[in-house]
């Protein structure tokens, strides 16, 4: 496969295209192989376009991701210090 195809390809296992839009997922693969294996720039460039289209599309159906933010981080930062705090108190230290 192809470098853009490998690609899609991974973020359509982060996106869970396959639960959520498994036709668009099927074809947005479909649009990136066009992508890698078109030797025509005008062939590549609408490929590229449409299959920018789809992505985005799939990128708004997609479930809400479970990754932490900033807050999520902050507060494993604050849990971290608590029990540090907590063990030391509890050690008598």
């Amino acid at each position: 496969m192809g470098a853009v195809t490998d690609a899609i390809n991974a973020e359509l296992v982060k996106l869970h295209a396959d639960d959520t839009a498994p036709g668009l997922g099927e074809l947005a693969s479909s649009l990136a192989r066009s992508v890698d294996e078109a030797d025509a720039p005008t062939a590549k460039a609408a490929a590229a376009r449409e299959l920018r289209a789809v992505m985005a599309d799939l990128r708004r159906l997609a479930p809400v991701g479970e990754e932490g933010d900033t807050v999520d981080d902050i507060a494993a930062q604050r849990e971290k210090r608590r029990a540090a705090a907590r063990e030391q108190a509890a050690s008598g230290g």
